[in-house]
């Protein structure tokens, strides 16, 4: 696939709404409060030496300091040469300091706005850590746990051999597992409360969108409970011959074959 063509497609990502924006506009507002707008690289005409200075600071894990002078080369030397790199270590320099948002929209600009540059690659692979590293416990909103599941699928699709496809595979099964765990804990509620009909909904979401996390076995083993406490006979007998085939070494197969012996037929 063609870079210059692909990058249409990660527009829908740049900023996914309003608040998304307005958190990054507050903390560029905080920022430029407490930095104190001194720079090193204000009084640097050659910007080669001003990205050394910088990167100097950055290397050193002095990352609000390289933030600084990042910030002060973006504006200063927009249209040199050294603009797209600039931009990664300054994104990565808010990265580091756990500020994802900032981090986030300065990746963005790098894919946008630079798709030939040769940090393309890490900032396609970045952008998907920004929105892992957003993504909260399983008991919270997962937004930020799609966002990344969905960035990372996207570097993988550009890059499937690229040099961070094992990370960005391994990253995609855990966030998955995450939402598996979710939708589990809802199943689960739902079926100690009598909401049987529920519950088999978000079972078998799990076995259809999960299949190769490790609650995929727990969500079968429900969808069979939940359709023998129904009494739907026939489909929990065509459940247990699934779960019988998939997982043969499950810690569940003794409660359904449980469930097995007590069909009526």
């Amino acid at each position: 696939m063609n870079i210059t063509s692909y990058s249409s497609r990660i527009k829908s990502t740049n900023i996914r709404n309003l608040t998304f924006l307005l958190l990054i506009l507050v903390s560029s507002i905080n920022f430029a409060c407490s930095s104190g707008g001194s720079s090193t690289v204000d009084n640097i005409d050659d910007p080669e030496k001003a990205f050394f200075i910088a990167k100097s600071l950055y290397d050193k894990g002095d990352y609000l300091d390289a933030i600084d002078e990042f910030t002060t080369i973006k504006l200063k030397f927009s249209g040199s040469s050294i603009i797209d790199k600039s931009l990664y270590y300054l994104g990565m320099s808010y990265y580091k300091r756990e500020e994802y948002i900032l981090a986030n929209y300065e990746f963005e600009s790098i894919l946008r706005n630079y798709p030939s540059s040769e940090y393309y690659e890490n900032s396609r692979y970045m952008l998907g850590m920004c929105y892992y590293g957003l993504s909260p416990v399983y008991t919270l909103d997962q937004t930020y746990t799609r966002y990344a599941i969905n960035e990372f699928q996207n570097y993988i699709e550009l890059y499937p051999n690229g040099k961070y496809a094992a990370k960005a595979e391994r990253r995609i099964e855990q966030l998955k597992t995450k939402l598996a765990l979710k939708e589990y804990k809802s199943a689960e509620l739902y079926y100690d409360i009598g909401k049987y009909k529920s519950a088999l909904v978000y079972y078998r979401h799990i076995t259809e969108e999960y299949p190769d996390t490790k609650y995929a076995d727990d969500a079968l083993y429900g969808v069979i409970k939940t359709q023998f406490v129904k009494k739907q006979y026939d489909q929990a007998l065509e459940s247990i011959k699934k779960f019988e085939d998939r997982y043969p070494t499950s810690p569940f197969l003794r409660n359904v074959l449980s469930i097995k012996s007590q069909i009526p037929y």
